[in-house]
């Protein structure tokens, strides 16, 4: 009698279903993959080209000062993130110069424009620098998906 009562936990099939989503909640997961599929390509590619630049960042740095090993390390992380894009998630291979120069040209609006809200939240309005760069960061995050997923992969290029 004293198992009967927990024979619920002692099903381990039903158990584990606890935890396991059900084909609702997966048709659901699926289809907001389907419908924003650029989107989360393009923040996972961001990570990894972030990684990159920072790998090579902190390899140059060794052999160079900062400054420069922070500009190299930047185009390095830009040509990762359009190489990324564009064969995997735009899936378009055509006019890859013109392409890249566009790319090219979001990523230094958007590093113009962080660098603008960088020196107006830390040198006007005397902020902590780390503070600011998230701000900045969450302020630009979704300016250059946009740009880039209707004018640098836009069909009318």
């Amino acid at each position: 009698m004293g198992l009967q009562k927990y024979s619920f936990f002692l099903n381990a099939q039903h158990f584990f279903s606890i935890f396991a989503p059900s084909k609702t909640e997966i048709l659901t997961l699926r289809s907001i993959y389907r419908s924003h599929r650029h989107f989360f390509l393009y923040a996972l590619f961001g990570l990894v080209s972030t990684a990159v630049e920072f790998g090579f960042f902190a390899l140059l740095c060794r052999w160079m000062p900062y400054l420069w090993a922070n500009v190299i390390a930047f185009h390095i992380g830009i040509l990762c993130s359009f190489i990324l894009n564009r064969n995997i998630n735009f899936r378009k291979e055509d006019k890859t110069m013109l392409r890249f120069g566009l790319f090219y040209l979001v990523q230094i609006i958007c590093l113009a424009l962080n660098s603008l809200i960088l020196y107006l939240c830390v040198d006007l309005g005397h902020w902590n620098p780390l503070v600011a760069k998230g701000i900045s960061i969450v302020l630009t995050a979704l300016l250059p998906f946009f740009l880039n997923k209707y004018i640098t992969f836009g069909k009318r290029i």
